[in-house]
This record gives structure tokens, sequence and C-alpha cells, in this order.
């Protein structure tokens, strides 16, 4: 649709993972390099992990793309099924007869199948996507398929793909040999501050046009905030923001223009229903709505400990400076507070550092001491609870 008017010959951020567009960030290198050293070396079981729209289709189908001749491949991509359902999808996708035969039958002829194979001078290849939706039973029968060996090497190498749940299933007691046999293990992360900016433009590019567009200062820190670095939520908002550019019939990307489209999509409520994670940039009614929690507690219990009159007045100014701070944080817009994630993380620990103070402070008074306990755990649990 906006194509033409920025001179691109395609759409740069389409959400189809595919292989052209692929960025190789630091952490999307290190997997190709190990899946690719893994295949070459025959090292049976190889784990790939990632968050979702972190780019784990994407590197899967750049894999296919230049497979060697040699490997005969079988994908599995539907995971929700039953233990003979994905024996039966293994077969399928190998070329193997599948109709109307039990579990022992496909079972006997993949093992021919990959004896064959390995006699033929083959490599049988399993990729399994979505492999966190496999029940710990399911990824049992994985490993034993794993057992399928000669004397000198494995008859079949499997790659599983999946969320970082997987590695919380893999690490139940009962895998302990499932973990054992993982020769690779790579997971990808989220792009750097630099590494977003570079993926943007790297798009651009490929898409016919690196100067389709301009940034102003601070617009892409924005988009870094809000993307948490995931290259299908960075897409997400650039294709909405070349949209918006579009229609208003400008090629400048202004703060403004990014902090409004990200207001529209409400991207914290669509895309992050978890907790900030350390190291970024908390939403601002989700920081101010914390801040202003944390100030009603230590205001309620200066009010009802029983410190000294000239502690109250020193630990209410310190509370008076964080109210200040908080005036100042709320007069920001949202897009100035994007770029000032240090200083709100300092803000916090400073309030983190005040409870602490308050308890001691607290727990040396002698008119604390006289207070009855019940009464006392009530304070203590309404301001760290």
């Amino acid at each position: 649709m906006y194509e033409k008017f920025f001179d691109l010959e395609r759409k740069p951020f389409e959400l189809v993972p595919n292989p052209e567009f692929l960025f190789l960030s630091k952490s999307h290198k290190k997997a190709i390099i190990y899946l690719d050293y893994g295949l070459r070396e025959h090292a049976g079981f190889i784990l790939v992990t990632g968050e979702v729209g972190s780019g784990k289709t994407t590197i899967v189908r750049n894999l296919l793309r230049n497979l060697d001749d040699r490997v005969t491949l079988s994908k599995v991509f539907n995971t929700k099924v039953t233990s003979e359902q994905l024996i039966a999808m293994v077969n399928d996708d190998f070329g193997l007869d599948t109709a109307h035969k039990d579990k022992i039958t496909l079972l006997r002829e993949l093992t021919d199948f990959l004896i064959d194979q390995h006699a033929a001078g083959r490599w049988p290849t399993l990729i399994i996507d979505e492999a966190q939706n496999l029940s710990s039973e399911l990824l049992e029968e994985v490993r034993m398929l794993s057992n399928l060996e000669t004397d000198t090497s494995k008859l079949l190498q499997i790659i599983l793909v999946g969320q970082p749940e997987l590695r919380k299933t893999l690490a139940l007691p009962e895998l302990r040999q499932l973990r054992q046999r993982i020769s690779i293990s790579c997971h990808l992360l989220p792009l750097s501050r630099q590494e977003t900016e570079d993926y943007i433009f790297h798009r651009l590019e490929i898409a016919g046009n690196r100067d389709a567009v301009t940034f102003d200062d601070g617009s892409i820190d924005i988009i870094y905030s809000f993307s948490r670095g995931i290259p299908r939520l960075v897409n997400i908002i650039c294709d909405f923001l070349m949209l918006s550019a579009f229609a208003e019939e400008t090629k400048r990307m202004t703060r403004e223009l990014v902090q409004e489209v990200i207001g529209e999509m409400e991207i914290e409520n669509a895309y992050w229903n978890d907790a900030t994670p350390e190291g970024s940039f908390p939403g601002n009614r989700t920081f101010l709505f914390d801040i202003n929690e944390r100030v009603s507690r230590l205001e309620e219990f200066v009010a009802h400990t029983g410190i000294t009159e000239k502690e109250k007045i020193t630990l209410h100014d310190s509370v008076a400076g964080m109210e200040k701070n908080v005036s100042s944080f709320m007069a920001k817009s949202q897009a100035d507070l994007a770029v000032l994630d240090a200083q709100i993380k300092d803000a916090l620990r400073e309030f983190d550092e005040l409870k602490m103070n308050l308890w001691v402070t607290s727990a040396r008074s002698s008119m604390d001491a006289s207070r009855p306990e019940p009464e006392k755990k009530r304070l203590w649990g309404r301001l760290f609870g």
C-alpha cells in the first residue's frame, strides 16, 4: 500500500519469517553457526530456544534453504499430538506410507528407512518446531528415536526448536537422559539497542530503499523500549509506523509520531502480559502505579510507626523528595520517559534503600519493641507485602 510513496520494492516489515530478510545479530549468527556445525558433525540432539517472535522459524527456514544435498529431512510443526500421531507425522514427512498402521509398525518401518538411508550415505534429520508443546512423555518418545544408531553414528539427527518453556520441561528429573544427549544448545536473545536500529535499516535496504525514512533522535529508542528487542514486535511497530507516516505524507519519523503509533497500538496490553524483565524499560502507567503505591505505603508506615519526631521529620522529607521526583516524571511525556531508563532504575533503588532504612530505624526503636506483635506484623506486612 505504501511501497510506492517510500520508493520501496516490497513491504519491509511483514510478519512472515522470510529468510531473505534474515538479520544476523550476534545471537542469531551464533545460532546459525551452531546449527551448521551440529548438522555437519552429526551431533545428535540440537536445542534451539528463544522468545516468541525472536526469529527461530526464520533461522529454521534459512537452514532448510542451505541444507546439504545428502540430508533427508522430516519437519514437524504440529506438536499438540499423541505419541502415535507424532511418529506418523515423522514417517509421513520422510515419505513413508502411514495409512492404517499401528505404532509398532510405524516404528519398525522408520527404523528400516533410517538404516537404508545410512547405507546410502544420507543423513536423516528431524526438525521439531514448537517443541515446548510436547509433554515430558512425548519428549521421552523423541529420545527413544535417537537410540536408533550403528556402532559409529546416530541414524537420526534431531533438532528441537521451541520457546523458553521447553528448557523448563527439559529440566524435569525424568528427562535427565534426554538432557544428557543434547550436544548443542543455543538460545536466541533479543536484539540490543544498536542491533534494533541496524535491523530496521537492514530490512529497509532489503526491501529496496535503506533511506526510505529518517528517524529523529530518540525515536528508535522508543521502538526498542517497547519492543524489548523482539524482531516480530519491531516489525509490527515499524509497519504501523510506515502506514501512519504514509497517511500523513511524511518520511520523517519523529518521536511524537512513534509515541502516537505505540499509544494507539496499546502495545503493553496487547503483547506484554508479564512483569517487566530486568534491563527493560517499564511502561509509564506501570511505573507510576508502582511509585505511587510505594509512596503510599511509606507515608502510612511513617505515620504509625513508633520512632522519634526527629526521625519522622527526616523520613517525611525523604518521602516528600520522592514525591517531587515522581511529579517530575509524571510531567514528562511518555517519549521522554523511554530514554530515561537509568534514572528510573535509580529511583526504584532509592525507594528500596529507604524501605530498608525504615526497617532498621523501627527495629531499633524502643517504642516499636513495646508494640503488640499482631500490630507490628500488620505494619510490616503492609509495607513489604
